[in-house]
């Protein structure tokens, strides 16, 4: 008929309606959710909400009795039974004591009465000795340097520099090993002499000491008691060797030679009389107006460690001397190893032969 346009065939249809399709299916899956190509170009700026969860482990609950705390240290239970011994002994003792302990190793301590003042006898000699080495680290004295022995400065007592002539002259070193070794109060007056009493009492303060002091007069060997007494405790006695063992006294260097003085004393008595064999120990003893005492490092196979014991009040330094032996044969056996045992043993078998 003229005037109609034709109609289209099916086969025209055809790609319009698979276009349409398409696009109709794009939009169906934008809208659920599918990232469009601009974001899947960008996945790191997608939002962390959008992103999926991550599939976490499961947790496995502890084991009953399990704690995440350090397991304790198996020498705790053998510490607290040593000083269990020790207070036990302690308590036995007809005069005034004091004891401190303290394992360098572990930090633990343990003290009885340790804050008590007692005459400081000979073990004033170590803040000397001290004192003497922050002079030389100061560049005021030598080890090298020489002091004469003048006939006022010689004392009696222990040591054997008061049989030395007047006039001799000694290195710094040799008075300080004489000081020590031989707690000789000779060599203890030359030193004074030289550093100056003023110095030290300011020094004394300076490395920490409270209740440690020095007076002219608590230097006297008098056995009576007098009105100025140069008193310690057990300590601070215990802090000046902790300090030295670690080389935190002065300087590592003065430190490291202190603690070498300190292990030549000799005399086989109190803290050292049961020194097992291969252990070594640094120590300074004192006596004097009735007060006995020795303070120590001891180097031992389970562990360095700590002991000061000072006593007053004594009616018989001998019963002193071998209670603080005691005391330190306490600490021995519980920090003795195999090795030790295997001495001991040894040494049993021996005295037997015999």
């Amino acid at each position: 008929m003229a005037g109609r346009l034709p109609s289209p065939s099916k086969r025209s249809w055809l790609p319009v309606a698979i276009a349409l399709a398409a696009a109709l299916a794009c939009v169906a899956l934008t809208r659920n959710g599918d990232p469009s190509p601009l974001a899947q170009r960008r996945p790191a700026q997608a939002p962390a909400a959008l992103m999926p969860s991550p599939t976490l482990a499961p947790v496995t609950p502890p084991a009953e009795g399990h704690t995440s705390e350090p397991a304790a240290d198996p020498f705790q239970g053998r510490w607290d039974r040593m000083n269990a011994q020790l207070e036990t002994e302690a308590r036995r003792f007809p005069g005034r004591i004091a004891i401190f302990t303290k394992d360098l190793k572990r930090g633990w301590e343990w003290s009885y009465h340790s804050d008590d003042l007692f005459p400081s006898a000979s073990l004033i000699k170590v803040p000397v000795m001290i004192g003497v080495f922050e002079k030389i680290n100061r560049g005021e004295m030598a080890l090298g340097q020489q002091l004469q022995l003048k006939r006022r400065l010689r004392a009696g007592g222990s040591g054997s520099l008061k049989w030395s002539r007047d006039g001799i002259k000694l290195t710094v070193r040799q008075l300080l090993d004489h000081l020590i070794m031989e707690s000789d109060n000779t060599a203890m007056r030359i030193l004074i002499d030289e550093v100056g009493i003023g110095y030290l009492q300011r020094q004394f303060q300076r490395i920490g000491l409270v209740y440690t002091e020095i007076y002219p007069e608590g230097l006297s060997l008098s056995s009576s008691r007098v009105r100025y007494e140069n008193f310690t405790t057990a300590r601070e006695m215990s802090m000046l060797m902790e300090k030295i063992y670690r080389g935190e006294m002065v300087d590592r260097f003065s430190s490291g030679l202190m603690l070498e003085i300190l292990k030549q004393k000799k005399a086989p008595s109190r803290l050292a009389k049961h020194l097992p064999i291969g252990w070594q120990i640094a120590h300074k003893t004192g006596l004097l107006r009735r007060a006995c005492h020795d303070s120590a490092v001891i180097f031992s196979p389970e562990g360095d460690y700590l002991i000061t014991v000072l006593t007053g009040q004594n009616t018989d330094y001998s019963s002193a001397k071998d209670h603080i032996a005691r005391l330190g044969a306490i600490t021995y056996d519980h920090y003795k190893g195999r090795r030790d045992l295997y001495y001991a043993k040894a040494g049993a078998g021996h005295a037997k032969g015999r």
